[in-house]
């Protein structure tokens, strides 16, 4: 079920309407019908002040009125009659009394007389602060109101007053329409709280009115009987408890789905019956509790179906109190949570077995090993973690940098959300500001629809940049932004995206000579290179290798089914005095080779597969910075010329050179090229 599903019903939903208008409808005065509505409508925490005014004649025109001159009838008006709300400015203010400016209101003026006056309803959700049918908005301002709802009062076509609510919360058409429905419940109500008064007055001074007011009590009993008909037909669990928790009544969907009498569900003895058993006490103190409180509460528990079975409910429980503020029922209502129970079970299985397969599957299940050299980046990265300091990775390829970088996540406030991890040495050039930043429907040829990048899979938690320094030009543009101002802007986008990402880079490059010839911008690197930790090759951990192997011994040999049991000598010694150009990498290939091709339960390793080293790399003849530039530009210039100057499109020459536009434009802009002068080339 959804989120908002478990949240508490506030008053301008249906279902809390309903719930008031069934505590209204029991009461037998026009005060208490009033208060009800009042308190009722409190219950929710973003309601400010909850009034109501109804119509009578003028009391006070003969004495000082406030509003006297602006009365264009001095018969009759709004009387204010009920108040209740919390102000945020000052707590102790009372807001409940009926004195003050708005204590009279005449008929068609301001908002409220004009609702009392006409009769139509009035929303007020925007500018209400410069609205100007509100009387004062500097009081809107300082109590951060958002919304004015106000409803006439009709019973039988007469305006029987106004019921108005200020809101902190925005209030839209579907909840105004729903205060609509509420408005003419109310209306009822109170027009039968009146004629229960007036059949008491008549009962005590005339016994000829008795008739009347027989006929008077059978009706309203008919609309007790109607609003119990409409509380059966909802398809929920209805119940009505008493101040001790007692259960009073019950609607038809209790009483049928149980499959108990109403007077099995009053004995005590019933919860034993209705509910699970593993549930019974927990609910018992939790309920015992909350009765004590005396506020809303809510509580998960199954309830046994008529066959046998049971089913999760979803039960809220609301009170409601009396004039003198006592509570006098409690009604809980149940929701059918049980598809959204084994819903979250099968996910809770699921996400248990990716868990277990991910490690299973992983090629570090922790970090192995106990030599000094690992001890020091492992007491660094338990400092580091739990910051949001960008972490720079430096070591030889296969030494697990990504694995200290998952280490880092995993210990950090960050773990519980996402760790994305992006090899900017394995996606083309053309493509890395596509993967990191996203791109817009129509960015380039390809781009059918919105995409989200890497760092907006990554907000809230962690992106690891590995091979950092094959970063192009124009992308450590980008992401130097993004580390500088936490926003970027999608290729083809024209507006921000803030992102809040921690950022680990990691790289087996020298970028420090990189910055010193160019090919990477200083100032990306000292973004980058905030808490720098070096892995140790290897050969700088002699001493964790039997652990090592020991540890791919058991991963490889549990997953080809084989058993082994020892490591001869000859073996061991090979391993101990061998280099490991590859690092760690290297190690786990070359067991797993053994373990693959392995006779015996002794692992035995050929000495032939150590003695291969990578061969040395041709020396790099360095370009100029200049000469590659100058390179650059003629190859626009060229695209530019066969496009006719055309930049974007189909023909245009960002698709001729396979890079997107805004990559394009960028260089055009550095490179000072003026794309207008091969329009008529």
């Amino acid at each position: 079920m959804e989120q908002a599903d478990r949240e508490y019903q506030r008053p301008l939903e249906p279902k809390a309407l309903q719930s008031i208008a069934i505590a209204v409808a029991e009461a037998r005065s026009v005060d208490l019908v009033l208060q009800r509505i009042v308190d009722g409508l409190l219950g929710d925490p973003d309601i400010a002040l909850a009034r109501i005014w109804l119509i009578a004649p003028g009391d006070i025109c003969s004495s000082p009125c406030p509003v006297r001159s602006e009365c264009p009838d001095q018969t009759r008006c709004l009387h204010l009659l009920a108040s209740g709300g919390r102000s945020i400015q000052a707590p102790a203010e009372d807001w409940a009394r009926l004195t003050g400016g708005f204590r009279r209101v005449p008929l068609n003026v301001w908002k409220v007389g004009h609702i009392g006056g006409t009769g139509s309803p009035m929303l007020i959700t925007d500018h209400l602060r410069t609205d100007p049918a509100i009387a004062r908005p500097e009081w809107v301002k300082a109590e951060g109101i958002m919304a004015f709802a106000g409803q006439p009062l009709i019973f039988k076509g007469e305006i029987l007053g106004v019921l108005a609510v200020f809101s902190r919360a925005s209030v839209g058409p579907a909840q105004f329409g729903w205060l609509r429905t509420f408005a003419d419940h109310a209306a009822v109500a109170l027009a039968n709280a009146r004629a229960f008064e007036e059949l008491t007055r008549l009962r005590e001074q005339d016994t000829w009115l008795y008739r009347e007011l027989q006929d008077r009590e059978a009706r309203i009993r008919q609309d007790e009987l109607e609003l119990r008909r409409i509380i059966d037909a909802i398809p929920e669990a209805i119940v009505v408890l008493g101040p001790d928790g007692s259960t009073l009544g019950a609607n038809a969907f209790m009483l049928n789905f149980t499959g108990l009498t109403l007077d099995e569900m009053k004995a005590d003895v019933s919860r034993v019956r209705r509910f699970h058993p593993d549930d019974v006490e927990r609910l018992q103190d939790e309920r015992r509790q909350a009765l004590l409180r005396g506020e809303p509460f809510e509580a998960e528990f199954r309830i046994r179906r008529k066959d046998g079975h049971y089913r999760w409910f979803l039960v809220r429980y609301n009170p409601f109190r009396d004039a003198d503020g006592n509570i006098t029922r409690w009604y809980a209502t149940g929701t059918d949570i049980e598809d959204r129970k084994q819903a979250e079970e099968r996910v809770r299985s699921e996400n248990l077995a990716l868990r277990e397969e991910l490690d299973r599957s992983s090629m570090f299940e922790e970090i192995v090993g106990s030599s000094p050299p690992l001890r020091a980046v492992l007491s660094h990265l338990s400092k580091v973690a739990p910051t949001d300091s960008t972490v720079f990775i430096t070591g030889e390829t296969g030494t697990g940098k990504e694995l200290i970088a998952r280490a880092i996540h995993k210990r950090s406030a960050r773990s519980a959300r996402a760790f994305v991890s992006v090899n900017c040495a394995a996606i083309p050039a053309s493509l890395i500001a596509s993967e990191l930043f996203g791109h817009e429907k129509g960015a380039f040829t390809g781009a059918l629809q919105r995409r989200q990048g890497r760092f907006e899979l990554a907000d809230g938690g962690t992106l690891f940049l590995d091979e950092v320094g094959e970063l192009p030009a124009d992308t450590q543009i980008m992401l130097l932004r993004v580390l500088q101002e936490r926003e970027f802007e999608r290729v083809g986008g024209s507006g921000p995206v803030r992102v809040n990402v921690r950022l680990i880079a990691a790289t087996n490059r020298d970028l420090q000579a990189a910055v010193a010839n160019r090919m990477f911008r200083a100032d990306l690197f000292y973004r980058l290179n905030v808490f720098p930790l070096e892995v140790p090759a290897l050969r700088e951990r002699r001493a964790d290798i039997p652990l090592l192997v020991e540890y791919f011994i058991h991963r490889f040999s549990q997953r080809e089914g084989r058993k082994i049991r020892a490591l001869s000598k000859e073996t061991s010694a090979l391993l101990q005095a061998y280099d490991w150009p590859g690092n760690i990498r290297e190690l786990q290939n070359v067991i797993e080779r053994a373990v693959i091709i392995a006779d015996s339960d002794t692992l035995a390793i050929d000495e032939r597969w150590l003695g291969g080293r990578p061969p040395e790399a041709s020396p790099v003849v360095s370009v100029p910075a200049a000469t590659l530039a100058t390179h650059e530009k003629h190859v626009i210039e060229a695209a530019l010329r066969e496009s006719k100057g055309r930049v974007s499109g189909p023909f245009g020459a960002a698709a001729r050179l396979g890079v997107p536009s805004s990559t394009l434009e960028s260089k055009i802009k550095v490179l000072k090229i003026d794309k207008r002068q091969f329009k008529f080339t």
